[in-house]
């Protein structure tokens, strides 16, 4: 990822989902030649002149103190998140042209893996870097379609989202989780520019499907918080399951995500039946605790076919 070109096309998109009104700015009527605020309105709402800030929009970010960084993301309505990426992109340029930085697998604490396995009624699975799928529990691996069945380069949210048409029949909204996981791509992006293998998973999405180059090309970044899914699996039928991430002490770039239904709920009897469905069929490896490689625990119970 190009850096200043990130930086560029983020202020753009950020400055053209405005519009006087949103911002106390007078709006004198006529057509705009841009969507959104024009750049010299987003000048005078962050202080800085005219020709400071186009500067800033054209990717020279370097030399910009976190007071101007601060004014223009307030100016621009900018949450936590997308406040990180703008001094992300606006730190000094990290790419070194022509040199591939290798990349180490990330690995997973066994005693993180074995209190995903004593997790027995929660789903539960920890994410990496660019959204890659490092451990699960057997419940959480049914929920989310199996990642087990797939081989360890494909244990990518991400790629299962987009790549795998099961993955439009279990979420029902497909287009929400489809935006949400993009925006999280990008963040990854602006943390780490130069990773190797975040840049060829971006290439393979762009190049196989059209929806995520849509969604890509919106600059949207979010990072990993709660909400609300709602499910169509295929044993138990719909399942509406609040979920909850976490970040392991020692382990900034892992995120610990568990689903749970509502007490007393339809989807808490779906899940209990789940959950009691695995524990008496046949047998699929737990997640693997390490380099993304099957682990060598005991066979526990197997997952139905999910297109996945």
């Amino acid at each position: 990822m190009d850096q200043r070109t990130e930086l560029s096309e983020f202020l753009r998109s950020r400055r053209a989902r405005l519009r006087p009104a949103d911002v106390g700015l007078p709006d004198y009527g006529g057509r705009r030649r841009v969507p959104g605020l024009r750049r010299e309105e987003l000048a005078q709402l962050a202080g800085v002149s005219t020709a400071y800030y186009v500067r800033l929009e054209q990717g020279h970010g370097e030399s910009v103190s976190s007071a101007v960084l601060d004014a223009v993301a307030r100016a621009l309505r900018l949450d936590a998140a997308e406040h990180e990426h703008l001094r992300r992109l606006t730190g000094p340029v990290r790419r070194r042209p022509g040199r591939v930085r290798a990349v180490r697998p990330q690995q997973v604490r066994p005693e993180l893996q074995q209190l995903l396995d004593v997790m027995e009624g929660v789903p539960a699975y920890v994410l990496g870097r660019r959204l890659d799928v490092l451990a699960w529990n057997r419940l959480g691996n049914s929920v989310i379609g199996d990642i087990a069945a797939l081989p360890p380069e494909q244990r990518n949210i991400a790629w299962q989202v987009f790549l795998d048409p099961a993955a439009r029949e279990l979420y029902q909204d497909w287009e929400g989780k489809a935006n949400d996981l993009v925006g999280m791509l990008r963040l990854d992006a602006g943390r780490d520019p130069d990773d190797p293998r975040l840049a060829s998973l971006i290439g393979e999405l762009s190049v196989k499907s059209a929806d995520f180059r849509r969604l890509w090309a919106a600059h949207d970044v979010l990072d990993k918080g709660h909400g609300v899914k709602e499910l169509h699996h295929p044993v138990v039928g719909g399942l509406t399951l609040r979920y909850e991430t976490f970040r392991p002490s020692g382990d900034p770039d892992q995120v610990l995500v568990t689903y749970h239904a509502a007490p007393g709920s339809s989807s808490a009897e779906s899940l209990r039946l789940l959950a009691s469905w695995i524990a008496t069929g046949p047998t699929v490896p737990t997640g693997p605790a390490g380099d993304g490689e099957p682990s060598a625990v005991p066979e526990s119970a197997p997952q139905p076919d999910f297109g996945s």
